[in-house]
């Protein structure tokens, strides 16, 4: 029987020899996970067997990377996969899984947890109480918070979530919502945002605080700070203020060399920005689009576009300042996913 694919798409990837951490184009399959250099290549740069396999997500393994997940195979070789966002990871993570254990013949799939000193009941789904925490009307509010001549954008307290958790009935008292809210953040679905929040971590776990003047954001939020005194300041300007309202990898055509790259975008409404960013590092984004009144169309041809093996689902965003964008998704149904988010953005917001 050939390997049925259950999953295909862009991860970042640690290097085997090398530390250095690349794009790749991943493949999942029933008994194993397949990486290529390029979506094009006919033959994978390395093949993960799952027989056996063990995974871990989060992976807290490498400080400053986030959304880092591991698969560990039955002869003990570790392989490091990072994701662009909360939900790409977690739709690779399930699928992982359950490929895992279904090679194993039905038996549950114990996972190995990385939360040490805390145990959460089994039943609870973190990645639904945390869509739950987030719904507009009924879930934990979005503030603008001002501490240390620092104006925090997108955030809340430690204190509001607590009380979020019991008001809803999702914990009985404070140390279980403390509970709940460590598992979060340990599943780097909650970030911390201050000084007194970022402080609270130790070598084994990260804590969370049930404290006014302790500062969290969502992870997949729009939060940004202003009036940033220390060094690591980002640029941080209006164009950062809207709300997500996709996010992902794609292929972007360079404006001088005109060679192909995948980058990880984030599009957000109102002001209408897409910035673009080198997944396999930080934060600073490489570049943005200004997307009011600009067009966005699907294009069958890029000129340079075949001599780099790039074929198919390519679109194109002309900014009102004429500057032209040439990206290309991974599916047609990406494609147009991608198109109609960025015409819905252009055409409202400031």
């Amino acid at each position: 029987m050939e390997p049925q694919q259950i999953r295909e798409g862009y991860l970042v990837k640690k290097g085997t020899v090398l530390n250095s951490w690349k794009a790749v184009w991943v493949v999942l399959s029933d008994d194993g996970v397949e990486f290529y250099k390029k979506k094009t290549d006919h033959s994978p740069k390395g093949m993960i067997p799952l027989k056996g396999a063990t995974l871990i997500s989060p992976c807290q393994d490498f400080g400053k990377r986030t959304m880092v997940f591991k698969i560990t195979t039955e002869k003990k070789q570790d392989h490091f996969f990072q994701a662009s966002h909360v939900e790409e990871r977690e739709f690779w993570v399930k699928d992982i899984k359950r490929a895992i254990t279904c090679i194993q013949g039905g038996k549950k799939f114990a996972r190995k947890s990385t939360r040490r000193s805390i145990r959460l009941p089994e039943t609870v789904n973190l990645t639904e109480l945390y869509t739950l925490m987030k719904d507009q009307d009924d879930g934990v509010r979005e503030l603008k918070l001002e501490q240390d001549n620092r104006v925090f954008n997108h955030c809340f307290t430690g204190a509001t979530v607590v009380e979020w958790l019991i008001s809803k009935g999702k914990a009985r008292n404070r140390p279980e919502a403390l509970m709940l809210a460590t598992g979060l953040l340990n599943e780097g679905f909650l970030q911390p945002a201050g000084d007194m929040s970022k402080g609270a971590e130790s070598a084994e776990q990260t804590a969370f605080l049930d404290h006014t003047n302790a500062l969290y954001y969502f992870a997949d939020s729009g939060f940004f700070c202003e009036g940033y005194s220390s060094d690591e300041d980002v640029l941080l300007k209006e164009e950062f203020r809207g709300n997500i309202i996709k996010q992902g990898c794609l292929l972007k055509q360079g404006h001088r060399r005109k060679n192909w790259k995948v980058r990880k975008f984030i599009l957000r409404d109102d002001p209408a920005y897409m910035h673009y960013y080198d997944p396999t590092k930080g934060d600073d984004p490489l570049g943005s689009i200004h997307l009011r009144g600009s067009v966005v169309t699907a294009v069958e041809y890029v000129p340079d576009a075949k001599k780099y093996d790039i074929d198919g689902n390519l679109f194109e965003i002309i900014t009102s300042d004429e500057t032209h964008y040439f990206l290309q998704a991974a599916t047609a149904e990406e494609r147009k996913e991608w198109i109609k988010a960025v015409q819905a953005v252009s055409k409202g917001g400031k």
